[in-house]
C-alpha cells in the first residue's frame, strides 16, 4: 500500500514544460575548494557567483558534487553551481547537474580565468579549445563536446618562465583588488543578459569591455 501511494505521489509531481526548461540556465563558476584558494586568480568563477549571491541575498547549499543556489530573474531560473570536485574534475559536476536539472547545453555558461587576456578583460565564446585550462579540458571530456559557452575573465600573465601555477594560484594584488568590484558588477550583468537577451546579444554588448 505504501509503495503504491509513493508511486502515485511521484507520478503526480508537476513536470516542467519544454517552455519552462528553456528558461532554466546552469551557471558554473570554476574554482578550487578550501580557504587557501578563496582569493586566488584561479577562483574567479567562484568569486563571481559569490558576489552575485551576496548581492541577491542567496545562500549556497552543499549538495552532490558542488555548492548550489537558485536565482530567479525576469522569469528565468539560474542554477548557480560551484563544483566541489576541484578544478581538474569540474566536468563531472557540470554533467551531473545538467542531467539532474534537464538543462540544455545551450543554456550552460562556464565562468573561468584566462591568462591570455589582460586583467579584467571579458570574453564570451560559444565554443573553442580549452586553451590549456584543466577545468575546461575536463568539461570537454565529460560532455564530449567543446560547444558550450564559456565566459573568460582575464587575469593577465604577469609571471616569469615556469611561474604560471604560482601566479594563477596566487592572490590578487592590491591594484587588482581595487578594480575587481566594477568587474564583478559587469560579470553579474553578463549572467543576466545571457539568460534574458541570449548569447549573441550578450557577446556584442560585453566582449572586450
Amino acid at each position: 500500500m505504501l509503495s503504491f501511494l509513493k508511486k502515485l505521489f511521484l507520478n503526480n509531481i508537476p513536470k516542467e514544460t519544454p517552455e519552462e526548461l528553456m528558461k532554466k540556465f546552469l551557471i558554473v563558476g570554476l574554482g578550487n575548494i578550501g580557504p587557501k584558494y578563496t582569493n586566488t586568480r584561479h577562483n574567479i568563477g567562484f568569486k563571481v557567483l559569490d558576489f552575485l549571491a551576496k548581492k541577491e541575498d542567496l545562500s549556497f547549499e552543499t549538495q552532490k558534487l558542488g555548492d548550489i543556489t537558485t536565482y530567479k530573474f525576469k522569469g528565468r531560473t539560474f542554477i548557480l553551481l560551484k563544483p566541489n570536485t576541484y578544478m581538474n574534475l569540474s566536468g563531472k559536476a557540470v554533467r551531473y547537474w545538467m542531467e539532474k536539472e534537464k538543462i540544455a547545453i545551450d543554456n550552460v555558461l562556464i565562468i573561468t580565468d584566462d591568462i591570455n587576456l589582460p586583467f579584467g578583460t571579458i570574453r564570451l565564446k560559444a565554443k573553442g579549445s580549452a586553451g590549456g585550462h584543466n577545468g575546461l579540458k575536463d568539461i570537454e571530456e565529460k560532455l564530449n563536446t567543446s560547444k558550450y559557452t564559456r565566459f573568460r575573465f582575464g587575469v593577465g600573465a604577469d609571471f616569469g618562465v615556469g611561474r604560471q601555477v604560482d601566479y594563477v594560484l596566487g592572490d590578487w594584488n592590491t591594484e587588482e583588488e581595487i578594480s575587481l568590484t566594477e568587474r564583478l558588477d559587469k560579470s553579474i550583468a553578463i549572467i543576466k543578459s545571457f539568460g534574458t537577451a541570449g548569447l549573441a546579444n550578450t557577446m556584442n554588448t560585453f566582449n572586450g569591455k
